[in-house]
């Protein structure tokens, strides 16, 4: 069996095991064992196999084995293959942050399951595009977060002037960005009077400028 990929296919699902079995098990590439998961206290421990990937239909499993990963042969953690998940981005999301590297939807076909187990065996992460698109956006979403934090202690910014400043960047003019917040605009006025007094430039020009530029460090 040397030089094949092994696989774990850990499901209470009889039929899903038997079926993913099947399909790896025509490739001549795989090395394939399938066992049921345990009713409770889950150890990756209770299983006498060294997978290069372990496949399963359950998040719960991948949780429980987030404390004690399965280990390939060279010590390095197994990758871990969701399939027959939900398309639902929290549930995409909690995978990810456990570890997951592949998630295969319920409707993904045998080729798509395979090609998923393949990825992760070789070093690569597998997902739908939507689902990646997600991550991207996440990951920047929190980026963005972390930047304003930085941004209101660095400058002492309110929340509401923080609000201000991707809006003054679109080139929205006072009067539409007082109608944007629901607020007057002379209350958009004085915010921005305080933002200029508080970054120390002139103009709302360099107030965006100023933004971008320190956007682009690390």
């Amino acid at each position: 069996m040397e030089g094949k990929i092994s696989v774990l296919i850990l499901s209470g699902n009889r039929i899903l095991r038997e079926s993913i079995a099947h399909i790896l098990t025509n490739k001549r590439e795989f090395q394939v064992f399938d066992a049921e998961p345990p009713g409770s206290s889950f150890s990756p421990n209770d299983y006498h196999v060294a997978p290069d990937v372990w496949v399963s239909d359950s998040l719960q499993c991948l949780v429980d084995a987030s404390q004690h990963p399965f280990e390939r042969r060279d010590g390095q953690r197994a990758g871990c293959v969701l399939v027959a998940m939900q398309d639902d981005t929290k549930h995409f999301l909690k995978a990810v942050s456990y570890g997951a590297l592949g998630y295969v939807l319920q409707e993904a076909s045998a080729v798509d399951v395979v090609a998923a187990i393949r990825g992760v065996a070789h070093g690569e992460a597998m997902c739908p595009a939507r689902l990646a698109r997600v991550l991207f956006d996440y990951v920047a979403s929190h980026r963005n977060t972390a930047h304003a934090g930085r941004v209101r202690k660095q400058f002492q910014l309110t929340r509401r002037e923080q609000q201000l400043i991707p809006l003054v960047g679109r080139g929205l003019t006072n009067k539409e960005i007082a109608a944007e917040l629901s607020v007057s605009e002379q209350t958009v006025k004085s915010h921005i009077h305080r933002i200029l007094r508080k970054i120390g430039v002139e103009d709302r020009f360099e107030i965006n400028a100023a933004f971008q530029s320190d956007q682009m460090g690390p």
